[in-house]
C-alpha cells in the first residue's frame, strides 16, 4: 500500500504564503527602478554619443547618491513592523512619516551640494571634455528630484513595514511608463535634448512620491495618526539609520574595490567584469525580494511579542535562500551558452568570462542565505551588529582582493575574492542569528 505524502505543518505553509505574496510583487519593484536608466539611455542614445556618455556620468553619480540612502527603506520598515505587530497602526504610520520627513531634509541637503558642484563631481568622475556639459547638464535637473526619490525610498519602507509591497510594485510599474513617455516627448517632442531627459525623470519621481504620499496620507487620517514633522522621532530615524548607511557604505566599497582591480587586470577582464557584474545584480534582485518579504515578516513578529515565530519565520526564510540560490546556480551554468553572447561576441572576453562565472553560480546558496540573514536582521533593528560585520567583512576582502593583480591572479581570482566575502558574510550573520540576541520583542528595539 502506497503511503501518502506527509503534509506540511499549517505554520509552515503560512509561512510560504506569507514570503510569496510579499517577495513577488517586491521583485517587480526592484526590477522596475533599474529600467528608468534604461529607458534614459535608450532615448539619449540616439542624441549622440556624447549626450549618452554625459548621461552615464550622471546617472552613475545619482545613482551613488541615493543608493547610500537607502537605509531609509530599511529602517523604516522594521520599525514600522514592529508597531504593526504590536497592533499599533497610529505609531507605525507615525514613524513613517517621521522617516518621511527624514527623507526630505536629507534631499534638501543633498540638492544644495550637488547644484553648485556639479561641474567639480563630473570632473573628478572623469568625464571626457565633450561628455562633460550634458553630464553637468542633467546632474543638475536631475538632483532636483533626489527628495522625491528619498521620499520613495522612505514611503517604500512604510508600506513594506505594513506588509504591503502590492502598491510599491503599481508605483514602480506607473513611474516606468509615466518615465518613458514624458523622456520621449521632452526629448524629442519639444527638442530640449539631454535636459528634457532629466526634466521626465524628475518629474516622474515627483509623481512617484505623490502617489505614494496620498496612500500614506489616507492611512494617517484612517488611523488618525499626525503628519506634522516631530523632532523626536525624526532624530531616532535618523540614529537607527546611521549603522545601515556605515553597511551600505562598506558595502559599495566592496564593489568598487572589485572594479578597480578588476580595470587593473586590462581592457578584456573589465568587460567581462561588467557582464558578471551585471548578472550577479540580477541574481540579486530576486534574492532581495526574499530578504524584504524578511524584514517585513520578522518585525511583525518580534513586535507582537512572538519570538517562537520569528524565529519559525527566520529558518523557513533561510530554506527558500538556499534553494534560491541552488536554481539561480544551476541556471547561470545551463543557460551560460545562450545570454554570454548576448552581451559580447569578443572570443577573448567570453573565455575570461566563463571561468569566473562558475563561481558566481557555485557561490549563490552563499548568497541566498546572506541576503536572507541580512534581511532578518534588519527586521529585527540589529543596524549596530550588521554596520560592524560589513566593516570587518571589507577589511578581510579589500586586501585580499588588491593582491590579485600582484599574485598573477585573474578575474576568476577576483571573483574568488567576492565569494571569500559573502562566506565571511555568512559566518558573520550566522553566528548573530544563532545566538538568538537579535530576538528583542516589543513595539521598539
Amino acid at each position: 500500500m502506497t503511503q501518502a505524502p506527509t503534509a506540511q505543518p499549517p505554520s509552515r505553509r503560512r509561512h510560504d504564503r506569507e514570503i510569496i505574496a510579499l517577495a513577488v510583487p517586491a521583485f517587480g519593484a526592484l526590477v522596475a527602478e533599474p529600467l528608468f536608466v534604461m529607458v534614459d539611455s535608450a532615448i539619449v542614445g540616439h542624441l549622440g554619443t556624447p549626450q549618452l556618455a554625459g548621461l552615464a556620468v550622471a546617472a552613475a553619480l545619482l545613482t551613488t547618491a541615493v543608493s547610500i540612502f537607502v537605509f531609509l527603506a530599511y529602517a523604516t520598515t522594521a520599525a514600522v513592523a514592529r508597531q504593526v505587530g504590536a497592533g499599533d497602526l497610529a505609531s507605525a504610520i507615525r514613524q513613517g512619516m517621521d522617516g518621511i520627513w527624514l527623507a526630505l531634509l536629507i534631499g534638501a541637503a543633498v540638492i544644495a551640494v550637488t547644484l553648485p558642484l556639479a561641474p567639480w563631481l563630473v570632473e573628478i568622475f572623469g568625464a571626457s571634455d565633450t561628455a562633460t556639459p550634458y553630464a553637468t547638464t542633467y546632474l543638475r535637473i536631475s538632483s532636483l528630484g533626489i527628495p522625491a526619490m528619498l521620499v520613495v525610498l522612505a514611503a517604500t519602507g512604510v508600506l513594506r513595514g505594513l506588509q504591503d509591497t502590492r502598491t510599491p510594485l503599481y508605483v514602480a510599474i506607473g513611474g516606468f511608463a509615466a518615465n518613458g513617455a514624458l523622456n520621449a516627448g521632452l526629448v524629442y517632442g519639444a527638442g530640449l535634448g539631454i535636459a528634457g531627459s532629466a526634466w521626465g525623470t524628475v518629474i516622474a519621481q515627483v509623481g512617484m512620491a505623490l502617489a505614494y504620499l496620498i496612500v500614506v496620507v489616507r492611512g494617517a487620517r484612517r488611523h488618525r495618526a499626525s503628519l506634522r514633522p516631530d523632532a523626536a522621532g525624526i532624530r531616532a530615524s535618523a540614529q537607527a539609520g546611521v549603522p545601515l548607511l556605515v553597511r551600505t557604505l562598506s558595502l559599495r566599497a566592496v564593489l568598487m574595490i572589485a572594479t578597480a582591480v578588476a580595470a587593473r587586470l586590462g581592457d578584456t577582464d573589465i568587460a567581462a567584469h561588467q557582464i558578471i557584474l551585471s548578472l550577479w545584480s540580477l541574481t540579486a534582485f530576486a534574492l532581495d525580494a526574499i530578504a524584504i518579504a524578511g524584514q517585513a515578516i520578522i518585525g511583525r513578529y518580534l513586535g507582537a511579542n512572538d519570538p517562537k515565530g520569528a524565529r519559525e519565520a527566520c529558518r523557513r526564510m533561510v530554506q527558500w535562500g538556499i534553494a534560491s540560490g541552488v536554481v539561480l546556480g544551476a541556471v547561470i551554468v545551463l543557460a551560460r551558452p545562450l545570454f554570454v553572447p548576448l552581451f559580447t561576441g569578443d572570443e577573448s572576453v567570453q573565455d575570461t568570462l566563463v571561468p569566473a562565472l562558475l563561481v558566481v553560480a557555485l557561490s549563490q546558496p552563499i548568497s541566498g542565505v546572506v541576503f536572507i540573514l541580512d534581511g532578518v536582521l534588519m527586521g529585527a533593528g540589529d543596524g549596530r551588529y550588521l554596520a560592524w560585520a560589513m566593516v570587518l567583512t571589507l577589511a578581510v576582502f579589500a586586501p585580499v582582493a588588491l593582491l590579485v593583480p600582484s599574485f598573477g591572479g585573474g578575474l576568476t581570482a577576483l571573483w574568488g575574492a567576492m565569494a571569500l566575502m559573502m562566506a565571511v558574510r555568512l559566518v558573520t550573520l550566522g553566528i548573530r542569528t544563532r545566538s538568538g540576541r537579535w530576538v528583542v520583542t516589543g513595539a521598539t528595539r
